[in-house]
């Protein structure tokens, strides 16, 4: 079975919306690293229409120019490419397919079939439907430490929660917060249990 992964850029408030203006004076090495450690081990992409339409019209130019980031760019380049979306779609960009019929469906069987990790970057839609259906394997989230306070945010309201298992954590040098969460399960207990873990007066 294939694993899934996503990487998201993310504020401090939960705002994951235009990370390209305000997350770059975070971006080092290290935070390279972890990208491609998630992005980068992927033979294939699962990407919404709108993070593909802006990563198709930057990264093969960005091959073409040969500069330092031109070996990451021919590695997407040469990725498959799976767009979520409902149009009809022309593509300049190689290896570019729009997905076949329903999400949840259609990556699951994505998912059985043989190959390597499948990567998202960005594409909350997408992130939030497959968190929901419980297809996504690992959240990769890395937490700046600013507060955007406008513009969408990962999670939205909704009627139930969403539990998650924090599968391993880094912090960089930046001070950027680098979670992994994988699929958790609902805890039970109320006040009474966490009462019972409270400091007591240790004084006469």
């Amino acid at each position: 079975m294939r694993k899934i992964t996503a990487g998201l850029f993310i504020a401090l408030d939960g705002v994951v919306q235009d990370p390209q203006d305000w997350h770059f004076p975070y971006y080092n090495e290290e935070m390279g690293t972890a990208v491609d450690g998630q992005l980068g081990a992927a033979d294939t992409l699962l990407l919404g229409r709108v993070t593909y339409d802006s990563f198709a019209g930057a990264w093969p130019e960005r091959e073409r120019a040969g500069g330092p980031d031109s070996f990451f760019a021919r590695k997407l380049g040469d990725a498959r490419k799976i767009v979520v979306s409902r149009q009809d779609l022309t593509f300049t960009w190689r290896n570019s397919e729009v997905l076949q019929g329903d999400l949840v469906e259609a990556v699951t069987a994505l998912k059985a079939e043989p190959g390597g990790d499948i990567g998202i970057s960005g594409s909350v839609s997408v992130v939030r439907q497959l968190l929901a259906a419980g297809l996504l394997d690992e959240l990769h989230l890395l937490v700046h430490p600013i507060a955007v306070r406008t513009g969408q945010r990962l999670f939205e309201e909704a009627e139930s929660t969403l539990p998650l298992t924090l599968v391993r954590s880094a912090t960089l040098e930046t001070g950027v917060v680098h979670l992994v969460y994988g699929p958790g399960r609902q805890l039970a207990g109320g006040y009474e249990q966490a009462a019972r873990h409270l400091p007591e007066d240790a004084q006469d």
